[in-house]
Formats: structure tokens, C-alpha cells, sequence
């Protein structure tokens, strides 16, 4: 049998094939995109439950720097909301949430390695996850208006040619720090600043599962894996064959694993925050590097002063992050690719989401959306 002749040019990389990193001062812009997200969470953790901001950064970091280095795109990683908010309004220590990011963790981490993930999403309707994400992009939209109302920020972000999140965050820190309208900064001692060694014991880590972690499950199935894939691939269908399901449930799983024991705040994808950064500039994983590396060096250098200098950042330029990237996610759902009862179901879930909560939307509309493909339910 004559051996196949070899041909060169299909070695060559497609002269189409899109960059995977690029540099430019729109992706550092864009790398700031998802403050909005980040930082409320992170604040009232800090202040709320009194965890180490050295390790907050840190990890946050790393996971980021990661994500973007792994998927070679770019790639969000946000605080997770629903177990967040349980954090902030149980009595919670860090010793509690560090067991629910170690629960969360070996949860996320087995349901990738066991292949349940890719049964899950086989069998969802594509008209859930599209509810889902046109309310969770609502609901960041009227979270950041609250946040920035009478001011002038949201105008000065619809340019896009501008790299208005960068010039935004750091502008704004500092007229408020000059102005004297945020409070003075404290002496900043800047050096090695290690994490905290975190570990719970059986009452922190029961507390983290039953207050914090079992109210996030249907969140992270559905905006930190599942919407964030289609995402990813939506905007990025070249570059997105490593954004799967299964991918997105392991890397959470280490994510929160390693994390958690060094201090770490429980973290997952989102899809919010994929078009948070693009809204802002950003296009390749050098985005999520370079985030990651400034939060991995405040932590470092910075510690706890850290969290000072973040502060400075006005409520307003983070609504304002917030509005765009909302209004950008709501509008990828496609919500006029559906018609008839598909279509209701779809608005149905959005406004589920944003008046409760994207766990009980998903709860409502998961059988609805079966009733509507058998032919059992009709509207």
C-alpha cells in the first residue's frame, strides 16, 4: 500500500483562523469589564464576614489568569451570587465558607469527571436556557441602574471606541480620591502578602453546604456552565471548542477546591461576564490574564490595602459596567428566534428570574418547557 503523499500547506494555519491573545489597550479596558460583578460581592464578604482580602485576590487572580490561559479565550470568573447572598445575610465565618467552596468544588468536579453534566444539558431545552439568560441579563441591567442612577456615567459608556472601562475605573478612583469624596486611603504597606491558611471543621463545612451551596446548585447549572457555553460559542464560534459543558463544571470544581483552603470566595464562569468584557473591549484571552494578574498582584503586594484602593472605585462607574454587560447578555438570548408558546415561555422565565430568582425560574420552566414539546401544554 504506497504511503500517502504528504501535503505542506496542510500544516499552514488558516490565514482566517482568529487570534486566540491579543494586546491593545481595549483588551486591558475590556479586562475590566466585570467589576460590576466582582466588587459588591467582594466588599460585603470582606466587611460582612470578615475574610482576608490577600486571599480573595489571590485566588480570584489565578483562577482568572488560568481560565484564560486553559480555554485560550476569553473567559469570565465572577463570584457566585446565589451562595454569596446566603453568605451575607447567614451568620457565616470563613471557616463556613471555605467548607461551601470545598462542597461546591467536589460537587462541580464530579459532575465533570462523571459525564452527568453533558446528560443534563442533552436533555435541556434550549428555550430554558435562553429564559434564564435574558433574566439574568435584566436583572444585572436594573442592578446597575440602582448603582448609577443620577449620573453622568452611563453616558459617557455607550462609546465604544473609547476604552471606557479603563479610563472610567481609573479615573473615577482617583477624582474621588482627589476630591476627597471617598475616605482617606489608610498607610499602604506594600510587600509579600501571603493568603490565609483556611481549613473548616464539620460544623463550618455543614453550615457552607446547607445555607450557601445548596441554593447556588441551579445557578451554576444554568448561568456558570450551561448559558455560559452557549455564550462563548455564540460569540466566539471559532474559538470556543474548549468551552464545553464538561470543561466548564471541572475547571470550576478545581477552581473552588484549591481556592478554598487559601482563603478563596466561592467562584464560577458567567456568561454576564464574557459580555461584560466584550461590551468593553475585549476579544481574546489576554483579557482574562491580565485581570487575573492585577487582582493576584494587589493581593501579593498590597494585602489587605488592597481592598482600600478598590474601594475608591465610585458605585456609579460599577453600574455602569453593569448596565452594558446586562443589556449585552439579555439582547445574545435571541429572544425573537422563538414564536407562540415557546416565546411565553421564554418572557415567562426572564421575568421569573428578575422578580425571584433564576433558581425558581428554572424550576417553573423546566416541566413547561416539556409540556410544550410533547404537546401537553399549550398557551
Amino acid at each position: 500500500m504506497p504511503n500517502p503523499v504528504h501535503d505542506p500547506s496542510a500544516d499552514a494555519v488558516p490565514a482566517t483562523r482568529p487570534a486566540r491573545f491579543a494586546w491593545g489597550v481595549n483588551e486591558v479596558s475590556g479586562a475590566f469589564g466585570d467589576l460590576g460583578t466582582f466588587l459588591p460581592h467582594i466588599i460585603g464578604a470582606i466587611t460582612v464576614v470578615g475574610m482576608d482580602p490577600t486571599g480573595i485576590f489571590v485566588t480570584f487572580g489565578l483562577f482568572y489568569a488560568l481560565s484564560g490561559i486553559f480555554y485560550a479565550m476569553l473567559m469570565a470568573v465572577q463570584p457566585m451570587k446565589a451562595a454569596s447572598a446566603a453568605v451575607l445575610i447567614q451568620p457565616m465565618d470563613p471557616g463556613s465558607v471555605a467548607g461551601a467552596g470545598l462542597a461546591i468544588g467536589a460537587f462541580s468536579l464530579l459532575l465533570g469527571i462523571s459525564g452527568l453534566i453533558g446528560r443534563i444539558v442533552r436533555a435541556l431545552p434550549m428555550t430554558v436556557a435562553a429564559g434564564l439568560q435574558l433574566g439574568l441579563g435584566l436583572s444585572l441591567a436594573g442592578l446597575g441602574v440602582h448603582l448609577a442612577e443620577s449620573t453622568p456615567w452611563l453616558g459617557l459608556m455607550r462609546f465604544r471606541r473609547l476604552p471606557v472601562a479603563l479610563l472610567a475605573v481609573v479615573g473615577g478612583g482617583a477624582f474621588r480620591v482627589i476630591t476627597g469624596l471617598s475616605p482617606p486611603l489608610p498607610p499602604l504597606t506594600v510587600g509579600l502578602h501571603l493568603p490565609p491558611l483556611v481549613w473548616p471543621n464539620w460544623a463550618q463545612l455543614r453550615n457552607g453546604l446547607e445555607n450557601a451551596v445548596l441554593p447556588q446548585i441551579p445557578l451554576t447549572l444554568t448561568n456558570a456552565i450551561i448559558v455560559t457555553a452557549a455564550v462563548s460559542r455564540d460569540l466566539f464560534p471559532l474559538k470556543a471548542e474548549r468551552v464545553t459543558e464538561r470543561n466548564l463544571s471541572l475547571t470550576t470544581g478545581l477552581g473552588n477546591l484549591l481556592a478554598a483552603p487559601f482563603g478563596g470566595y466561592l467562584m464560577c464562569h458567567g456568561a454576564g461576564g464574557i459580555t461584560g468584557h466584550v461590551r468593553f473591549g475585549a476579544g481574546t484571552g489576554t483579557a482574562p490574564v491580565v485581570i487575573g494578574i492585577v487582582f493576584l498582584l494587589i493581593g501579593l503586594l498590597l494585602g489587605k490595602g488592597g481592598y482600600h484602593v478598590l474601594r475608591t472605585i465610585p458605585d456609579a462607574v460599577l453600574g455602569g459596567l453593569l448596565v452594558f454587560s446586562g443589556i449585552d447578555l439579555a439582547i445574545s438570548s435571541k429572544p425573537a428566534r422563538y414564536e407562540g408558546c415557546e416565546l411565553f415561555l421564554v418572557m415567562l422565565m426572564a421575568a421569573i428570574g428578575v422578580a425571584v430568582n433564576p433558581a425558581v425560574a428554572f424550576a417553573v420552566g423546566l416541566p413547561l418547557a416539556y409540556g410544550i414539546r410533547l404537546g401537553w401544554v399549550r398557551f
